[in-house]
């Protein structure tokens, strides 16, 4: 059982944290705070010491079992150590994941299709007058010569491959400034917004100032992004759905671990995993 602690005076310094009668130190705490950063330091630590306290019911409970272990090493060549081994092996042994079915696959599928689309594509051109704002001259220069080709444009759309050609600083402008297929994350937030509000065959009315200078876009097409085949997408579901039902069955597995301990100088409320090994 968790005892909880009663109100003390300001001054007076925390009450020891114990597990079952282990002490965990407030030196061990404080260096597990780092993977614990939180809205204010007092939620960092509280999180560190509930984190550290779930990690010493696992120890007790590994040694109590003595369950055979062998220390793994990741991608990296990090090898485990012993005592993770042992809680891994302790974990594995006591959590049951349940395989999910077709059914439940498609049943995710069927209510999540926003998560199966594959993103739209657009298809641009780009005019660009390269500046940094650090130079306030050459900046200024830019977006000068920027409004005057849209302007130039508004009179004349068609000349939009030529003006690129001649005046774009972008490695693209001997296509006419063509940028090719984009999708989401390829361009700046500027850019990608200015593009949002765009029609195909349609220019940017004002230059888009971005950290490299001013864009004058032309959006030439939108390629609608389409519902991908459930079974295309079927393995991701079932790696997504094995992970959630793995966490969760963790979780109650701790939740039956605190229930029974004797927990001391912190409120343990439920069994959030939180850096375990």
């Amino acid at each position: 059982m968790t005892t909880v602690v009663g109100r003390r005076s300001a001054s007076a310094p925390p009450p020891p944290i114990r597990v079952n009668g282990t002490v965990i130190p407030s030196a061990a705490i404080a260096r597990e705070v780092q993977y614990h950063p939180g809205p204010t330091p007092s939620a960092s630590w509280q999180a560190a010491a509930r984190a550290l306290v779930l990690r010493e019911l696992l120890v007790q409970e590994a040694r109590l079992h003595a369950l055979p272990s062998k220390p793994q090493t990741d991608e990296n060549g990090k090898r485990e150590t012993d005592e993770a081994a042992a809680m891994r092996a302790l974990v594995e042994h006591n959590v049951r994941i349940p395989e999910p079915t077709e059914n439940e696959l498609r049943r995710y599928y069927a209510s999540n299709p926003a998560k199966f689309h594959s993103p739209e594509i657009v298809v641009a051109r780009h005019i660009l007058l390269a500046a940094r704002a650090a130079d306030e001259s050459a900046y200024a220069a830019a977006r000068r010569k920027a409004e005057a080709i849209t302007a130039e444009l508004v009179a004349q759309p068609e000349r939009f491959n030529a003006l690129a050609q001649a005046y774009s600083d972008c490695g693209s402008s001997g296509e006419g400034g063509l940028l090719g297929q984009l999708v989401p994350g390829e361009t700046t937030p500027e850019f990608a917004t200015a593009l949002e509000d765009l029609d195909e065959g349609e220019t940017t009315a004002t230059p888009v100032a971005t950290r490299y200078g001013f864009h004058i876009i032309r959006l030439e097409r939108r390629i609608p992004g389409v519902l991908m085949p459930f079974e295309s997408v079927s393995e991701r579901i079932s790696q997504y759905l094995t992970e959630r039902a793995r966490r969760t069955a963790t979780a109650q597995y701790l939740a039956r671990l605190v229930s029974r301990a004797e927990i001391a100088g912190i409120e343990l409320a439920g069994a959030e995993v939180h850096r375990v090994n």
